[in-house]
C-alpha cells in the first residue's frame, strides 16, 4: 500500500514558526507532526511514503531520510513552488503506481486508523469527513449512506484524509492547481464515497491550535506506538 504526504505548504498562518521551521516538523506530544504520520501509516501496514517537499524541504528530508527508521521507505516529490494539492498529487502520481492510494494532509493529527477502504468499482476517491470545527462551522461536503453528493445539508468537514484512484487527475496538466474541483466534478458523476470518523482530529493551522493540541497530547496516548527499534 501506499500514501502520500502532503508538506509542501508555506503554513503562512503559523508564522513565525514556519519562517525557519517547515510546519510538518513542529512538535505536538513530544514529536513532529509528521512522524505522527509516519507511525500510523506504519502500524496501518503502509510501507512505500511519498511526501511533497517545497518550503524548507530539506529539512525534512534530513529528518525523515529513508524512512527505514520507522520500516518504512521514503520518497520525495521535489516542488520549486508549492503546486497546491491537486498539482502536487498529479506531479507526484508517478510515485504512487496504479492503484488506489491514500492521501493525507501534513498539517492534521487524528488517531483515524487509516485502514484502506474497498473503494466501489466506479469510485475515484473515499473521503474522511470529521464534526465542523470551530474555526469551519459551514463544513465541505454531505454525507449521505457512505456517499459524498455535490450537494446537500448537513455538510461535514473534510478531514485531510483520502483514497484515490489514479483516474481522478485524469485530464489534469503539470501544473499549481486545487484538488478540490477534481472533486467536485467526481461527486456530480456520483463517483465519490465516504465516511465519518467520530474519533479525535485536528486541524493544527495556526499557532493557537498547536498550542491547543500539544496541550491536549501531552504525552502520546497509550495505544499509541513506540518508534521502531533500530538497534
Amino acid at each position: 500500500m501506499r500514501a502520500m504526504i502532503l508538506a509542501a505548504g508555506r503554513g503562512e498562518r503559523m508564522r513565525p514558526l514556519t519562517d525557519h521551521t517547515p510546519k510538518p516538523l513542529l512538535a505536538v506530544g513530544g514529536r513532529p507532526l509528521i512522524e505522527h504520520h509516519l507511525l500510523r501509516l506504519q502500524a496501518a501496514g503502509y510501507r512505500d511514503i511519498v511526501i511533497n517537499l517545497a518550503h524548507l524541504g530539506e529539512q525534512i528530508r534530513t529528518r525523515l531520510g529513508d524512512g527505514s527508521g520507522w520500516g518504512l521507505r521514503i520518497r520525495y516529490s521535489l516542488e520549486q513552488t508549492a503546486l497546491e494539492t491537486g498539482g502536487g498529487i498529479f506531479q507526484a502520481l508517478p510515485l504512487l503506481g496504479e492503484d488506489p492510494f491514500l492521501v493525507i494532509n501534513g498539517d492534521v493529527w487524528s488517531d483515524h486508523p487509516l485502514t484502506p477502504p474497498v473503494l466501489a468499482a466506479d469510485d475515484l476517491a473515499h473521503l474522511i469527513l470529521v464534526d465542523n470545527p470551530p474555526h469551519h462551522p459551514e463544513g465541505d461536503f454531505p454525507l449521505r449512506n457512505g456517499r459524498i453528493p455535490a450537494t446537500g445539508e448537513p455538510r461535514f468537514t473534510f478531514a485531510g484524509i483520502g483514497w484515490y484512484r489514479p483516474a481522478l487527475f485524469a485530464d489534469c496538466r503539470p501544473g499549481r492547481f486545487p484538488l478540490a474541483p477534481l472533486l467536485r466534478a467526481a461527486m456530480v458523476r456520483g463517483r465519490v464515497g465516504g465516511e465519518r470518523h467520530a474519533g479525535l482530529w485536528h486541524d493544527v493551522g495556526t499557532v493557537e491550535r498547536l498550542r491547543a493540541l500539544d496541550d491536549r497530547l501531552g504525552h502520546p496516548p497509550q495505544d499509541w506506538p513506540p518508534p521502531l527499534d533500530t538497534g
